[in-house]
């Protein structure tokens, strides 16, 4: 489930990672149900109540058969779980997303492990989340190794080393970091274009062949050619595609129109690209749909962006230099 209401920001006191049961076993019933399910099914339910922990690891060592430290480690899980305030944020991890609550003080003793459900829960305040604040999905791809290696952890409760991070993330804040970074990728698209429009045409269309060469693409035209309204040939080998490529230094919608009418024609070409770096006013595909061909038009931000991903900021200050 996805709940996207705007919410107030989050400032918890303890973060703590729990694991729903064995294979996340356990994970449907909490996320439905609004509840947090815990095992132990072996620990009483009234030795926690009363808060003696060393009885609790007492009881690992000769019941369970644990270690001195393995036991301790156990009642720090138990513990948590029984005495984690309302300012606890708890996290999972279930169907590719991360999902995060806060829980009701108290908890509830069920005894036995079954249908789908731990020997104990606790209730959320609310739901369970798997978004950010703001509605957008807390996917773990897209989120952190330094947060989602914590899934790794072998037993039930844990501390959650990027609490920071997460916190961040759910409140839909940046990391401070990416701000920089957005602003030096900003800096260094727009000199980039200024480059590319400092470029002698041969040097342009030499650059625009490395940026295909340097993505997989093999030309198999000479550069220039001699076919009217087509520069480059090319093929990419992993898929078989064929590609025509017109360069221009400068154009306007006319010769744009003309000359991608002209390369779509017939469905020789998987694809077409049309590459001008000072268009003459702002340059569209019209009619795409017309062809087979899947169109691409590279100018401005669009055809820095090429270059950068294709390497070429350092090659670009040489030519220019």
């Amino acid at each position: 489930m996805s709940h996207r209401q705007q919410l107030t920001p989050i400032e918890p006191a303890d973060v703590r990672y729990i694991k729903l049961g064995q294979k996340n076993a356990w994970a449907r019933a909490s996320l439905d149900r609004g509840e947090i399910h815990f095992g132990y099914k072996t620990v009483r339910h009234d030795v926690c109540l009363t808060g003696d922990w060393e009885r609790l690891t007492h009881h690992f060592k000769t019941v369970d058969g644990k270690s001195e430290s393995k036991a301790k480690d156990c009642t720090r899980e138990v513990r948590d779980f029984y005495e984690m305030g309302v300012d606890c944020l708890w996290i999972t991890f279930a169907d590719d997303h991360v999902w995060w609550a806060f829980a009701k003080p108290g908890v509830t003793w069920l005894v036995e492990e079954r249908d789908g459900r731990g020997a104990r829960f606790r209730t959320t305040i609310g739901t369970w989340r798997n978004t950010d604040i703001n509605g957008n999905p807390l996917r773990t791809q897209e989120l952190s190794s330094r947060l989602t290696q914590v899934a790794a952890y072998r037993q039930t409760i844990c501390r959650v080393a990027a609490s920071d991070y997460l916190i961040r993330r759910i409140n839909g804040i940046e990391e401070p970091v990416l701000v920089q970074a957005r602003k030096a990728r900003e800096a260094m698209r727009a000199a980039t274009s200024e480059m590319i429009e400092k470029l002698h045409w041969a040097d342009f269309e030499t650059m625009v062949d490395l940026i295909f060469a340097r993505s997989g693409w093999r030309r198999v035209s000479r550069l220039g050619g001699t076919q009217k309204d087509v520069d480059l040939i090319l093929d990419l080998p992993t898929t078989g595609e064929r590609a025509a490529v017109q360069v221009k230094s400068k154009a306007d919608q006319a010769l744009v129109d003309r000359c991608i009418e002209t390369m779509s024609r017939g469905g020789a070409y998987d694809r077409v690209f049309f590459v001008c770096h000072s268009a003459r006013s702002e340059l569209a595909v019209a009619d795409a749909d017309q062809s087979d061909a899947k169109t691409h038009l590279w100018t401005g931000s669009a055809l820095a962006d090429a270059a950068l991903g294709a390497g070429l900021f350092d090659w670009l200050m040489e030519r220019i230099a």
